[in-house]
């Protein structure tokens, strides 16, 4: 799972999105999203959520990659990536 804040749009759980960045386009479906240790349903833009991704591991998502509806405009849209573990311990 990782840490990410969104600047634009809505994401569900349920729903199909594409990772963007650095040469790769990966799609996935969302699993879950938490913020403050509860499950939700959806993340709203300016959330600080974090997205369960099948099939994606930590190691796949770097800062500065993009989460977006599949083909969709992802240029102007910037995630910021860290992973859970190392901010909860």
């Amino acid at each position: 799972m990782s840490r990410e804040g969104s600047s634009a749009g809505k994401v569900k759980v349920g729903e199909e999105v594409e990772i963007v960045g650095f040469r790769r386009y990966q799609k996935t479906v969302v699993t879950g999203v938490e913020m403050f240790k509860k499950q939700l349903d959806e993340g709203m833009a300016g959330d600080n959520a974090g997205l369960l991704l099948r099939g994606i591991a930590k190691e796949d998502v770097e800062r500065g990659m993009v989460l977006a509806k599949p083909g969709s405009d992802h240029a102007a849209h910037e995630v910021q990536g860290g992973d859970l573990r190392s901010v909860e311990g």
